[in-house]
């Protein structure tokens, strides 16, 4: 028999990340939980070992300032992909947490507002409601 898989990933969370999410982000938001993503108002934003993404996207390069802020933007799309959260609410908003989150973990101010005007030009069809394709191998 042969295998079943889901390309387009290229890291694995370790352990649980728990993230609390902004005040400008509380007020949008319900109790939703997934095989691997989970919020909570009193806990707030659980990505769940194992969760696996494909880290920063575009023509950019991996670095430990952007990783925090890749896994939770790339969490809070997939919420959005699978109709926990509405696009035309929630992607700004995702798109301003994940400038925030590099910021805050020490990129330059020039990279973070490049890369948060290429996301905002460009990553409106991750966005969308779109299932990993299940691939199969022999």
């Amino acid at each position: 028999m042969g295998i079943q898989y889901r390309d387009g990933y290229k890291y694995q969370l370790a352990e649980d990340y728990t993230h609390e999410l902004p005040d400008y982000f509380k007020p949008t938001w319900r109790e939703i939980e997934t095989d691997f993503i989970w919020y909570d108002g009193a806990l707030g934003l659980i990505v769940k070992q194992g969760y696996a993404w494909d880290g920063p996207s575009g023509p950019t390069i991996d670095t430990k300032n952007f990783m925090r802020g890749s896994l939770v933007h790339d969490a809070l799309y997939q919420l959005m992909r699978e109709g926990f959260l509405e696009k035309n609410v929630h992607r700004s908003i995702a798109d301003r947490l994940l400038y925030d989150l590099v910021r805050e973990d020490g990129m330059s101010w020039f990279r973070a507002k490049y890369m948060y005007y290429a996301v905002k030009w460009t990553a409106s069809p991750m966005a969308r409601k779109q299932p990993k394709v299940l691939l199969i191998a022999p």
